[in-house]
């Protein structure tokens, strides 16, 4: 894979060089020490990913990934020494497109092997999506879905850009909102519980984890909290799961989509937001194939147009709509 270095740390470029040099196939084709400086060599050479950093003179990581994303699009990942006192920019840059974030491995502290393996494991998880492996068999019809009661659920599920996305879609929705939200986000589970504040204090919703055991509440936005997996139960619970192990995105959109198709006894929508790679299209088809509303982000407002054409390719979505016309497309549905 070919990945550019964007740091104005010495120490922390080495950290990175010596990281991916354990992995032969990756190649530092360039480093910039800013943000400014990135956006030109992007445009002269554009990589496979982008090690971004934060905070840097000239032009910030969270500027350099918007402009990046708007103009020569590639795979970004954040990559910073204090993930948890830069929460607000890493939400930031992943709202622009940024998949992920990772720590700048630590340098001459430890088994250097063991400290680049995090980094590794993201890039190698980045390069399946880059490639979208890992596709899923279509499964066949199922029957349309009589609803059995009055629970509302709306299952959400996003990726690279899902943050911003997010943000809007509840900054749509009233605070009585009575629904029940579960929110599938590509993010590591370090930051999941500082996106739930984020989200809440942003849109004025309930936003909170979603616990082992309990079910989807009324008038609660439920955030996917782990890097296992979450799913339904049949019992109507949620529960985290580390099968299936092989599945690249973690947590996987697919196995919530799947597992409401297969045991919500109410009625539901499904929504599929910005992402790269097809996370959540084949899920978002059963949902439909069971009865269910299911709902894809036009092309023009998503930051990453990839999940969402993938399920437009498979005719998963009985309807897409931009960003802004999704939320009151949901007051329709669940008027209170």
């Amino acid at each position: 894979m070919k990945i550019a270095i964007v740091n104005d740390m010495p120490m922390a470029v080495e950290a990175l060089r010596r990281a991916l040099a354990f992995e032969p196939a990756h190649q530092v084709i360039w480093v910039a020490a800013n943000g400014a400086e990135a956006v030109q060599r992007c445009a002269e050479q554009t990589p496979d990913l982008i090690l971004m950093d934060l905070i840097m003179p000239v032009m910030d990581g969270v500027e350099a990934t918007r402009r990046i994303m708007a103009e020569t699009p590639c795979a970004i990942v954040v990559v910073t020494v204090d993930r948890q006192q830069n929460v607000h920019r890493v939400f930031e840059a992943m709202g622009y497109g940024a998949l992920d974030v990772v720590d700048t491995p630590a340098l001459g502290v430890g088994n250097a092997q063991e400290a680049a393996a995090p980094l590794l494991r993201k890039i190698m998880n980045i390069g399946w999506l880059i490639g979208e492996k890992g596709n899923r068999l279509r499964s066949t019809p199922g029957p349309l879905r009589s609803s059995g009661s009055r629970q509302q659920l709306i299952a959400i599920g996003s990726s690279a850009g899902g943050p911003a996305a997010l943000e809007v879609l509840l900054k749509g929705l009233p605070q009585n909102f009575s629904a029940a939200i579960v929110l599938v986000q590509h993010v590591d589970q370090v930051f999941a519980a500082g996106m739930a504040e984020w989200l809440g204090s942003a849109s004025g919703l309930n936003v909170r984890l979603a616990q082992e055991g309990e079910p989807p509440q009324p008038g609660t936005v439920l955030l996917a909290g782990t890097n296992h997996h979450i799913r339904l139960l049949k019992n109507g619970t949620l529960a985290y799961t580390a099968e299936p192990v092989n599945e690249i995105y973690r947590p996987s959109i697919d196995v919530f989509f799947e597992s409401v198709a297969s045991y919500w006894n109410g009625d539901a929508v499904g929504v599929l937001l910005t992402g790269m790679g097809r996370d959540g299209a084949q899920g978002l088809k059963l949902m439909r194939q069971q009865g269910y509303l299911t709902i894809a982000q036009d092309q023009q407002s998503s930051s990453v147009y990839g999940m969402p054409k993938a399920a437009a390719a498979i005719d998963a979505a009985v309807e897409i709509r931009p960003l802004d016309k999704i939320a009151p497309r949901l007051l329709e549905i669940f008027p209170k």
